[in-house]
């Protein structure tokens, strides 16, 4: 016989299937499965909130998927740009945002193990390169295929100059603006250092 935490880890999974398995298939039909992917990055965006404001997790979850799902609304209803161009956007965003707390949280682990702060934002900089650049270049290859179906062409587009463009804004913005934001909490510390 299995263990109880298997025989209830079996029905956990069977009933997470029996819900997501036709609330899935209902959102493919009604072509929303970009937009539950554009939440899954907007929660990665309330996570670094609730961790930068230091405020409930699940709140700042709910508050950035709202807004975000308001802003989609929103920009759908201005004909400017197309839902998928908007879903690209809002995707992107995601991305991107994932890509600067990798960046960032690499850089402070890098801190507290006492390295300086500019060699800490080289270091951790040069070893993040690798990650990033591939996990774009692999998002916009994968793109590629759907720059020739009329249906996906301006969410490809988005995503794909988006991506480009941003990862070098991310590899070279983001510590530059880490060092500007972190430079004087450095100098206290060394005159600190220094003082005791």
């Amino acid at each position: 016989m299995l263990d109880d935490f298997f025989t209830r880890a079996i029905l956990a999974g069977l009933g997470v299937a029996l819900v997501a398995g036709p609330l899935g298939c209902f959102i493919v039909w009604r072509r929303l499965a970009y937009f539950g992917d554009t939440l899954s990055h907007a929660a990665l965006l309330g996570v670094a909130l609730a961790f930068l404001f230091e405020i409930n997790i699940t709140l700042a979850v709910f508050a950035v998927s709202v807004m975000i799902s308001l802003a989609l609304l929103l920009l759908q209803k201005r004909a400017t740009l197309s839902s998928d161009a908007l879903l690209g956007l809002l995707s992107l965003s995601g991305m991107l945002i994932k890509n600067g707390i990798v960046l960032v949280e690499e850089i402070d682990l890098l801190r507290e193990e006492g390295e300086a702060l500019r060699p800490a934002i080289i270091r951790a900089s040069t070893s993040r390169l690798r990650p990033v650049v591939l996990a774009a270049a692999t998002t916009i290859l994968g793109m590629a295929p759907l720059l020739g179906d009329a249906f996906f062409v301006s969410m490809a587009v988005t995503i794909m100059g988006g991506l480009a463009f941003a990862t070098v804004l991310t590899l070279v913005a983001a510590p530059v603006l880490y060092y500007i934001f972190f430079r004087r909490e450095e100098r206290r510390n060394v005159a600190a250092r220094e003082a005791a």
